[in-house]
């Protein structure tokens, strides 16, 4: 009978043979799962180094991210209450907007409808 045959079976293996088999199975297997587990462990590491944004420099993208939305908030209101005037027709001086939301850009047309005879009815 050939070993493989008596692994399988388990007939003419002794104790010690046994236990020497099953103890390199455990190795390898252990070997295999650090194995995996290290190169998990190196491919965070190279994300943490590529990726990562320290605190600083995070809080300067937000600082002119911030800074360049207040000057288009701007410029919106500006352009909101040149429309408005003109609708009106009036000076811009005398038109205030306090707030505004965007609408969707591709409302319904129930929605479009409703909302033009709101305005002409306001107006």
């Amino acid at each position: 009978m050939n070993v493989s045959e008596s692994l399988r079976t388990g007939i003419g293996v002794t104790l010690s043979e046994a236990f020497g088999f099953g103890g390199m199975t455990t190795v390898v297997g252990l070997a295999i799962v650090f194995g995996v587990l290290l190169v998990l462990m190196i491919v965070l590491y190279l994300f943490k180094i590529i990726f990562y944004k320290s605190p600083d420099q995070v809080k300067k993208d937000v600082v002119a991210e911030n800074a360049s939305a207040s000057e288009d908030e701007e410029e919106l209101v500006a352009v909101l209450t040149a429309a408005a005037a003109a609708c009106m027709n009036t000076s811009p001086k005398k038109v205030r907007i306090n707030t505004y939301k965007r609408v969707h850009t591709d409302p319904p047309v129930w929605n479009r409808a409703a909302r033009r005879e709101t305005t002409e009815n306001k107006i």
